[in-house]
């Protein structure tokens, strides 16, 4: 279907909220998610596959260019799968640690205490893997051109953040380089690529996690008025 194909349809699901209530709102949305923070251990303790599915339906509300919704979410809670993409994740974090990376990108990792090590990829019970869809492929086998990519899988990427700890659970962004093995391992098509294993469930009992600040809002946003 183009987009001109798509037939005007009344915006009837906004519903305009009274100042003070917007507010209100704007208030405790960031109040909950000043509480989120990045773990690198959890517990193996069982999430319900309903919690996750209501997280990825929202994150597939995002925006896209075109409405092309060029995301695709792979699922792993396979025990054997997990252990796979660990041990493949950490032979190409080792070659990143051992010279791979920069020694500058290295200094600005040290606060963060990581490593080679990965046990996350196996602790926690939902590796959410996302791939871009770098162009769609019709029932005939032909390509179709997609467009803004990478914005468009970056914010649904951040709203699926969101979603998993609105829904009371942790999350860690892990981005192994190169990620090709995962379309190997997960058995994903050519014209997708991955950008980013998303670990998801319980933070382990008595995790600690760094000491780091956020940006305020005038290092962060500017007012032209």
């Amino acid at each position: 279907m183009s987009t001109t194909d798509y037939k005007p349809i009344p915006l009837s699901q906004y519903q305009e909220i009274p100042a003070a209530e917007m507010q209100q709102r704007a208030d405790d949305f960031f109040g909950l998610m000043k509480k989120r923070r990045s773990v690198r251990a959890f517990s193996d303790r069982p999430v319900e596959r309903g919690v996750i599915e209501r997280c990825l339906l929202t994150a597939g509300r995002a925006p896209s260019g075109a409405n092309q919704q060029p995301w695709k979410f792979v699922v792993v809670t396979n025990p054997e799968l997990k252990r796979t993409i660990r041990l493949a994740a950490e032979e190409e974090e080792r070659e990143f640690y051992a010279g791979g990376a920069s020694e500058e990108w290295l200094d600005a990792l040290k606060p963060l205490a990581t490593d080679a090590e990965k046990p996350f990829l196996e602790q926690a019970p939902y590796l959410i893997v996302i791939f871009s869809e770098n162009y769609g492929v019709d029932h005939q086998g032909n390509k179709i051109k997609h467009y803004y990519v990478r914005d468009s899988v970056g914010i649904a990427t951040g709203m699926l953040i969101t979603a998993i700890h609105n829904a009371g659970l942790a999350s860690l962004t892990h981005t192994p380089s190169p990620m090709r093995f995962l379309n190997e391992i997960l058995d994903r098509p050519k014209n997708e690529t991955p950008t980013m294993i998303l670990v998801v469930g319980y933070p382990e009992e008595g995790v600690t996690v760094p000491d780091i600040e956020k940006k305020s809002l005038e290092e962060i946003a500017v007012f032209k008025t």
